[in-house]
């Protein structure tokens, strides 16, 4: 059954932080299906909470979107050598691999989706000098304010991360969408985007935000941050230490990364992969057997009435997380992958350790 444009408007905006240009979409689904897209910085890691923007393009596309995912390798080096250089083609071709181990886990066609690697026009002559154009009307203010969520923050920065909003802004022109998706720490490159790129005589775009989803620490997820993060390629026991670890008290839901993780990750995967919400809290027969959620508000409810244990909760968190990574493991497991993660991210070079020679003291030139 052909949905109506106001139903493609609920399903593309459902779960969303927040969206701007929402007349404007609704105009464009009232003529035709729009074209958007997802890009990333192919610099650390790619860790769990890369499984909450693949759950909203699987959205996307039952509304009929064309999507676009763009590997921005140029981006990732740009942002304060992230990625250096000689690595970046390398973690490219390791985040498509893990882009799509994760789309195809959850169920999601990847026949529907356009991969684009940055550098395969962000190099053109003709973008060449639309960046140029666009530094000549950028202020260094509003570079560097829209960058500050995104563009890692140092001391004394190098100009690169000044080029970076900017760019990020004509990939809107340059990848031939409506809108663009990201997290809503992006929202300054997106305002950034909306004020210049009409400037260049280009439309302003549509954005759509996901909330951030906290780390095990309560604080943002970070792949700089290896403790407040899970990597897709974390072993079991690794899953489980990182969980057990996690700031999870009792009762209390402010903060609480391992409920973030059940509420963004947990619950909605198993929709998409089941059809079906749910969550199963693990408990032996004489502390009240296990505990079906079909949905968070009920979980989160019995974990501030301290129905729910701190302990019970990690450890069904870490087995529902372990069970959401196999198949991104068994996917890396060959001679192939393992291959291309070790070029992506080589081990560091071991300093050959130095041997200090003993001074000999008191004793005569002629001895």
């Amino acid at each position: 059954m052909a949905q109506t444009p106001e139903q493609k408007f609920e399903l593309i905006t459902r779960n969303l932080g927040e969206v701007l240009g929402a007349d404007q979409l609704k105009a464009t689904l009232a003529e035709r299906d729009i074209k958007l897209y997802w890009g990333t910085a192919p610099t650390g890691r790619v860790h769990i909470a890369y499984f909450v923007p693949m759950v909203k393009l699987a959205d996307y596309l039952q509304a009929g979107c064309h999507v676009k995912i763009l590997l921005a390798d140029i981006h990732a080096f740009l942002d304060n050598m992230k990625a250096p250089i000689e690595l970046v083609q390398a973690r490219t071709k390791y985040y498509e691999q893990v882009v799509k181990s994760i789309l195809r886990s959850l169920g999601v066609p990847l026949e529907k989706l356009e991969f684009v690697v940055g550098s395969s026009y962000e190099l053109s002559r003709e973008f060449s000098m639309d960046n140029y154009k666009l530094a000549a009307l950028v202020t260094e203010h509003d570079a560097k304010k829209a960058g500050s969520e995104v563009v890692k923050q140092v001391a004394s920065p190098a100009l690169s991360g000044l080029l970076y909003p900017g760019m990020q802004a004509l990939d809107e022109e340059y990848l031939g969408v409506d809108a663009q998706f990201g997290g809503i720490d992006q929202r300054k490159i997106f305002t950034f985007a909306e004020k210049y790129l009409p400037m260049l005589g280009y439309s302003k775009r549509i954005h759509l935000m996901n909330s951030m989803v906290p780390g095990l620490n309560g604080s943002k997820m970070s792949a700089s941050d290896p403790n407040s993060k899970i990597d897709l390629l974390d072993t079991k026991k690794e899953v489980q230490n990182k969980i057990k670890k996690a700031y999870c008290e009792l009762g209390v839901v402010e903060g609480n990364g391992v409920l973030a993780f059940a509420k963004n990750v947990l619950f909605p995967t198993s929709e998409l992969r089941t059809g079906r919400a749910e969550f199963v809290v693990l408990r032996p027969e004489q502390y009240g057997g296990n505990t079906v959620y079909t949905d968070y508000e009920s979980l989160e409810s019995d974990f501030a009435e301290e129905k729910v244990h701190p302990g019970d909760l990690k450890s069904s968190v870490a087995a529902a997380i372990n069970t959401l990574l196999d198949p991104i493991r068994e996917h890396f497991e060959s001679a192939e992958m393992q291959q291309l993660l070790l070029e992506a991210y080589p081990p560091p070079a071991v300093k050959p350790k130095v041997v200090k020679q003993k001074k000999k003291h008191n004793k005569r030139p002629d001895a």
